[in-house]
């Protein structure tokens, strides 16, 4: 289950590349979090993607330590951890950017 732990880590790892892009990004215009969807018109854009960014760097980190009970084996019960809590990670991420990112910088 090594292979399955790495695989499931370079996916974190690319989660954290992509909210450090958005963390640091000096583009004018938003970018999206749900996929081909046209983004809101955004208050402030530079607040807003460091907020997106941030909330992709703690998905990848939480994905990331979602994934060690991989590194148990193959029939032990603790995968079921990594599968129900990367399913309620992206529910939490989803309710996040709708209630608080999306709330607040959503032009009025």
């Amino acid at each position: 289950m090594l292979y399955a732990f790495l695989i499931w880590l370079v996916m974190a790892l690319c989660f954290v590349g992509l909210g450090i892009y958005n963390f640091l990004s000096k583009q004018k215009s938003a970018f999206g979090f749900w996929a081909n969807v046209k983004v809101f018109d955004v208050a402030d854009v530079k607040a807003y993607n460091r907020a997106l960014g941030k909330l992709w760097c703690t998905f990848g980190v939480v994905f990331a330590l979602l994934g060690l009970p991989l590194l148990y084996g193959q029939n032990s019960p603790y995968v079921l951890l990594t599968i129900l809590g990367a399913m309620l990670e992206v529910i939490a991420a989803m309710v996040v950017y709708v209630t608080v990112i999306e709330r607040k910088y959503r032009k009025k």
